[in-house]
């Protein structure tokens, strides 16, 4: 027995061994994996450039990193990998390291609501086991990566509210575990993936707010657990397909600010029984509003606004117990019957209610008394721009929740109800044009909120109550056109907060007052046709943000007060008949009015000539008798013997000073030519803003900043040398604009919106942008503000066709015709400004980013900051290098004068870029080798091979299945070489080799006429 057991020492022995050696293998390999999230983590750490709240403070070796704050380990089978990684809302800055994908046990990422940056890392893709990416509400930009779909277990991925570009990757359709894709408020491209259409599992889709276009996918509608779908604010096109009605489990269905169009299903409350909220609102919506949404009893919030929807508004609305909001605003609602408002009747069942809009529509009847028996919930009530006749119900002080009425532009009659002043919660409260009669109540000075009140275009007559004056918060007071008399209360004096006070086409007489508080804010002040009288007020010197200052037709006296000088912004000035006498300050020329009327005055004195004083269309002085001098198209009298003989004697001595100047000439002759260039260097036009087809489309800057919501960065749509362009929608017509912001801080920005403006004053052409108006003003601060207005381009700028990512090989696809149209519309504008302008105007700034295109993709050739007169430039040395690397002309760099032939060379680049799809600062182009050199090496018969490739795929399309494809084929490409023969005639190193620009467009009409052919064919 012992022998036995001695003989099988050395087996367990080895057993004992071996197990060691397994457990020490192990043991390093759990150590190395440990090492691998610790040395990632603090990689993560590393890129962080800001942590304000010291979230990472514990990521120490002091440590384990599995207890560093946002960082989750495992449980038993792993208890020391990371499996999430939680720091959302910290406030870190910097971007996301790629290690990030050395953590490959992470299920969780959650680090929305912090301004992570760069690009998403493609190493996320390496994260099989992740189930949940929250990344929204960051500055990541980039595209998404397409190799997030390797994390086959993803459930939740939310990348919205960053700066992604590019299209939605088509694979994210193999993600068949997801349930929540949140992309939206982005910059997103390209069509919705009908692919997306496989995600069986998803509830909540959200794309809103990007650039995505095309049609809806008829694919959506296999989503049967869908609960939301968001795609607002985008530039969808087409139908709704009709199967995505019948998403019975759909909650929200958002497809607003589109360009949708088509009929709503009438069964559409039935077969979305769970629908709570209906956002179809800015869209081409036509036909009658579905009664059938009643049955859907959950529906909360329905928004319709600003459609085409005709017919009857449903009276059922009010078995929807939930409703809140109400919005039917902008449609073609009410058949002209009397019965139009019944529907108002039904809503007193909704106890929720909080918001009606039914404004702007063409709904008639009398203003029912059940109104006043509305939901005491609701906020806002809008009925205006209707046919609504009758007084208005006493009742309405019930609804003590209201925050804005707004009835105007309607019929309603009688006197404003007492009760009004009740409803202490008012902030805006609108009864203009109306048949409103008798005094305003005194009792409105009890609404302590009120910051907006419009009055105007009524019966309204008597005094204006000094209680008005309580109401603190008051900005705009809107009393004009009415039969308003008295004197104008002191009190309304000393509301700090007026910004516009209207009381123009009234009888309010006497005195304003001589002392008044700071109106800070005060931007409009109009008492125009009144009878008020006494001195001008001085005070109105200190009101600084003043734009708009309209006082004719009253008795005012005395003269323009000193302190006028101090107003910087003022635009519009118009003192005609009353009674001001003394001479017209000279500090005038130096403000930035673009109007100013004088008339029928008793000024005297010689009239100025600078400034507003030069341009006979901006100032009017009939009437004054007394006034002398000024510019010869006033045709106003000549200034006194006195004032001549003082010209005679100025004249003598400028002619001494001359003399001496010659006899220093003589002596010093360099120093001739050093006076020389400064005073023509010196010598500028006085600065006036551009016409405009509508002299009514002034804008103030308060106007503006209300336009684009502050100028907001939601609203940016581009930056350049000298400011930011923003999008904006004008309050009084709705007008889509987008608003140029100089940066004057920049050296030269203010040249350049002279140079804008000068260049845009008199031109019109199809293909140059449409400047709207100008605003030269100062802002809220107290700073110089200069801006210019143009009508909104939908469709971008050529540039964004082109290259929207220099690494995006999906970008939007411009067709061949398309860039035929564009090349043809550049070179007509080109020679609208060489040869048809009165003056010659050089752009000296061509280039893709510079080319905007309308809703038909008509192409406008903008932003003429570096624009000159030929005429400026032909007696001088060159004016700088100025214009974008890559489309200046060679010359410039050799101090040559600006010429015409320099924008034809940036025409013809802009033409090769359009035919090869490759900007002139690629990095092929090295080594003497340039776009230029490049399209010219390939003529003739390699030009196949350096266009753009997609225009290869649509020439296949185009032949495909025709029988003569082969000529076809032929035509084609002789149009193609065509255009690469002219881009490498206008960029060619010699100004003199070039072509003329008009010579370009009538060949670029031949081959226009030459690819119609083709089409034909």
């Amino acid at each position: 027995m012992e022998l036995q057991s001695m003989s099988l020492w050395p087996f367990w022995l080895f057993l004992l061994l071996s197990s060691m050696h397994v457990l020490c293998f192990f043991g390093s390999a759990a150590n190395f994996s440990n090492e691998t999230d610790y040395l990632a983590l603090l990689h993560f750490k590393h890129l962080i450039t800001e942590d304000p709240l010291n979230s990472l403070s514990s990521w120490n070796h002091t440590l384990h990193f599995c207890h560093w704050q946002g960082v989750t380990c495992g449980g038993r089978l792993h208890p020391q990998r990371v499996t999430a990684l939680n720091l959302t809302g910290q406030k870190l800055v910097g971007p996301i390291s790629p290690f990030i994908g050395n953590l490959t046990f992470l299920r969780r990422i959650e680090l929305a609501n912090n301004s992570f940056n760069g690009r998403i890392p493609e190493e996320m893709g390496q994260l099989l086991r992740l189930r949940f990416l929250g990344l929204d509400d960051n500055k990541f930009t980039g595209e998404i990566p397409a190799n997030l779909t390797r994390c086959s277990e993803l459930q939740l991925l939310y990348l919205a509210r960053n700066q992604l570009v590019g299209r939605i990757p088509t694979d994210l359709g193999s993600l068949s575990k997801l349930t929540v894709l949140a992309l939206g408020i982005n910059n997103l491209t390209g069509s919705i993936p009908p692919s997306l259409g496989n995600l069986s599992s998803l509830t909540l889709l959200y794309l809103s707010r990007n650039r995505l276009e095309g049609n809806i996918p008829d694919d959506l509608s296999r989503l049967v657990r869908l609960n939301i779908l968001g795609i607002r604010e985008n530039e969808l096109s087409g139908t709704i397909p009709p199967r995505l009605f019948n998403l019975s489990s759909v909650i929200i269905f958002d497809v607003g600010l589109n360009r949708l169009h088509g009929t709503l299903p009438p069964n559409l409350g039935l077969t979305l029984p769970n629908l709570q909220q209906l956002l179809f609102g800015v869209n081409q919506f036509t036909g009658p509003i579905p009664v059938s949404l009643s049955n859907a009893s959950g529906l909360a919030l329905v928004n319709l606004n600003n459609n085409s929807f005709s017919g009857s508004v449903p009276r059922d609305f009010g078995n929807l117990k939930n409703l809140s909001r109400l919005r039917l605003w902008g449609n073609e609602l009410g058949i002209g019957k009397g019965s139009d408002l019944g529907f108002l009747d039904s809503l007193i069942n909704c106890s929720s209610l909080q918001l009606l809009d039914v404004g702007i529509n063409n709904l008639s009847g009398l203003l029912p008394n059940s109104i006043g028996n509305l939901s005491t919930q609701l906020n806002e009530l809008s009925l205006d721009n209707n046919m609504i006749f009758g007084s208005i119900p006493s009742g309405i002080q019930n609804l003590i929740g209201l925050t804005v009425v707004n009835l105007g532009y309607n019929f309603l009659t009688g006197r404003i109800p007492i009760g009004v002043g009740m409803l202490n919660k008012v902030e805006q409260l609108y009864l203009s044009s109306n048949e409103l009669s008798g005094q305003i109540p005194s009792s409105l000075g009890n609404i302590s909120q009120l910051y907006r009140l419009g009055l105007s275009r009524n019966n309204l007559m008597g005094s204006i109550p000094s209680s008005l004056g309580n109401c603190k918060n008051l900005q705009f007071l809107y009393l004009e056109n009415n039969n308003f008399s008295g004197t104008l209360p002191r009190q309304l004096f000393s509301i700090p907060s007026l910004i516009e006070f209207h009381v123009q086409n009234n009888s309010f007489n006497g005195f304003l007052p001589q002392e008044a508080g700071y109106f800070n804010a005060l931007g409009s002040f109009i008492v125009s046709n009144n009878k008020l009288s006494g001195e001008f007020p001085s005070w109105l010197g200190n009101c600084l943000s003043l734009e708009y200052l309209l006082f004719d037709g009253n008795f005012f006296g005395g003269s323009i007060p000193p302190t006028f000088g101090t107003l910087r912004g003022l635009q519009i000035l118009d003192l005609s008949r009353n009674n001001m006498s003394g001479e017209i300050p000279k500090y005038l020329e130096k403000l930035a009015l673009r109007s100013l009327n004088l008339s029928f005055n008793n000024f005297e004195g010689e009239l100025p000539k600078q400034g507003v004083f030069g341009n006979a269309s901006e100032i009017s002085v009939l009437g004054n008798r007394k006034l002398c001098g000024g510019i010869q198209e006033l045709q106003l009298p000549p200034c006194s013997s006195k004032a001549s003989k003082k010209r005679r004697n100025s004249l003598a001595s400028k002619v001494k000073f001359s003399v001496i100047g010659v006899v220093l000439v003589l002596i010093s002759l360099s120093c001739f030519f050093t006076t020389l260039y400064w005073v023509r260097k010196c010598r500028r036009k006085p600065f006036t803003a551009p016409s405009t087809e509508d002299p009514s489309m002034h804008v103030s800057y308060a106007e503006l900043f209300k336009a684009t919501d502050g100028f907001s960065s939601d609203n940016l749509v581009g930056t350049g040398s000298f400011g930011a362009v923003y999008k904006g929608l004008l309050d009084r017509d709705a007008t889509m604009v987008a608003v140029k912001v100089f940066n004057l801080q920049r050296q030269g920005a203010l040249r350049s919106f002279m140079a804008e403006c000068d260049a845009l004053r008199n031109i019109r052409h199809r293909n140059l942008v449409k400047i709207l108006t100008c605003c030269s003003s100062i802002d809220f601060k107290g700073n110089d503000f200069k801006a210019l207005v143009y009508e909104y381009m939908p469709n971008g700028s050529l540039d964004e066709w082109l290259h929207s990512d220099d690494d995006d090989q999906l970008r939007k696809n411009l067709k061949f015709t398309q860039r035929l149209n564009i090349a043809v519309d550049v070179a007509s504008a080109l020679d609208y400004l060489h040869n048809d302008c009165q003056t010659s105007i050089i752009h000296r700034d061509l280039k893709p980013s510079n080319i905007l295109l309308d809703d038909n993709m008509i192409a406008q050739v903008g932003d003429f900051g570096l624009a000159r007169f030929l005429s400026e430039v032909a007696n001088t040395s060159s004016i700088g290098m100025n214009g974008s690397i890559g489309y200046i002309a060679p010359e410039y760099a050799m101090a040559s004068k600006a010429s015409t032939q320099g924008d034809v060379y940036s025409y013809g680049i802009l033409l090769l870029e359009m035919i090869t799809g490759k900007r002139p600062t690629d990095d092929m182009f090295k080594d003497n080798l340039s776009l230029h050199h490049f399209a010219k090496l390939a003529l003739p018969n390699q030009v196949m091979e350096i266009v753009d490739p997609r225009l290869l795929v649509e020439e296949a399309e185009v032949t495909q299945g025709n029988k003569n494809h082969i000529n076809i084929r032929n035509r084609m490409q002789d149009c193609l070489i065509s255009l690469v023969k002219i881009g490498v005639l206008c960029s060619e190193e010699s100004p003199r080799e070039r072509m003329q620009m008009r010579d370009v467009v009538a060949e670029m009409h031949i081959v226009k006429d030459m690819y119609l052919k083709v089409k034909i064919h």
